[in-house]
């Protein structure tokens, strides 16, 4: 009896420290940082030139960058110590989401323009793109409501209820910004189809999401001139971009240039955001651009254990909602890079320039460590 009483009291005592945060994934948090400290001196490299002859400085964007990469840390850090599950609540998810519609609804009212888009909002001295924001709060949002009402998901009306929420979000960010519009597109899809495996429902959301892209690239003549320049890159009007890029990848052979030693910079007028990809496989050829991938791949690796691993399926759901972003974004810039899909303006994780984006990124990797600090461990 007392042998029996033992057990049972070192069982209780067992759960009641499983129930308790312990240490987040180090290895996670290795992975981000060394992407970070990577993407800074890639972007060093890529920028200096460009840097000098307009500013006279450069170092002028890692600068800005690396303020902007302090900040996301911090943020990192602070949002990995708070228990994720404060996010669980009807509440907060309501407030999430009113939120982030009148920050959008204000972009579009009093917003900042920047090369030919309405997306920027300016906070005193701080501006930043609500569409970078969106992506968290579609995560945390479709998390919770896909908790709640996981058991009714095999439903049309319960499947479809959030497909119809988030698309208020995402139609908005599509006015001034649809390569962002699509990235939350892709979350949603990928976030539903994890709950409700059904292909046909996909099917039919794939078919209505191509259908509204089309419409939107025909609205805008200069989306439609983003397709002749994908076709035909060689001969287009604006291909020189594509075409430098191309030429960069081209060039970099096996082993690259060396770091600094890119002579397509200078022709690609931002080299240093979007078509970053290219200049990293000049420098530093074939073997750094494997590299690279295989970085992303690991901290995508490391996502889908600690999605496995989680204690409850809001967990779970925040993790492959932060690697769908990831990971489509990861594609998406390399792609266009590469010109296997139209030119779009998304950046590289972690690697391009983009104060909003980068720490707004780091926040989510904060939200994936929270949920690693609450990881199932076998004892």
């Amino acid at each position: 009896m007392a042998r029996n009483r033992a057990r049972r009291s070192a069982g209780n005592r067992i759960i009641r420290e499983e129930d308790r945060a312990h240490a987040m994934d180090y290895t996670t948090l290795f992975l981000v940082l060394f992407l970070l400290g990577f993407g800074l001196v890639i972007l060093f490299s890529t920028s200096s030139y460009r840097g000098s002859m307009l500013y006279g400085d450069t170092a002028h964007w890692l600068k800005r960058q690396g303020f902007f990469a302090a900040a996301g840390v911090v943020g990192m850090l602070v949002v990995s110590r708070l228990d994720y599950h404060l996010l669980n609540y009807k509440f907060m998810a309501a407030a999430e989401y009113m939120g982030m519609m009148a920050l959008l609804a204000a972009t579009m009212a009093i917003g900042i323009a920047g090369n030919g888009s309405q997306r920027w909002l300016s906070v005193g001295p701080i501006s930043f793109q609500p569409s970078e924001l969106a992506k968290i709060v579609i995560i945390v949002f479709l998390a919770w409501y896909l908790t709640n009402n996981v058991v009714d998901m095999q439903y049309w009306t319960t499947l479809w209820r959030p497909v119809v929420i988030s698309l208020f979000i995402i139609g908005i960010v599509a006015v001034e910004n649809l390569s962002t519009a699509v990235i939350l597109m892709a979350i949603m899809v990928i976030m539903i189809f994890v709950v409700n495996p059904s292909v046909f429902p996909f099917i039919l959301l794939g078919i209505l999401g191509a259908g509204g892209i089309a419409f939107m690239v025909m609205q805008q003549g200069y989306r439609m001139a983003r397709f002749e320049v994908w076709l035909h890159p060689e001969t287009a009007e604006n291909g020189a971009q594509t075409m430098a890029a191309l030429y960069a990848i081209g060039s970099g052979g096996l082993f690259g240039k060396g770091l600094g030693q890119s002579m397509q910079k200078m022709i690609l007028p931002e080299a240093y955001n979007d078509m970053i990809f290219s200049i990293i496989c000049e420098e530093l050829g074939l073997f750094g651009a494997i590299c690279v991938l295989l970085l992303f791949a690991a901290l995508l690796w490391r996502f889908l254990i600690i999605a496995l691993t989680s204690r409850d399926l809001f967990g779970s759901l925040i993790v492959i909602g932060v690697m769908a972003h990831l990971g489509c974004q990861v594609f998406v810039n390399i792609a266009v890079a590469s010109n296997l899909v139209p030119n779009t303006g998304i950046p590289l994780p972690f690697i391009s320039y983009g104060g909003s984006s980068l720490v707004f990124l780091l926040i989510e990797m904060g939200l994936v460590l929270s949920v690693s600090r609450y990881i199932r461990i076998k004892r």
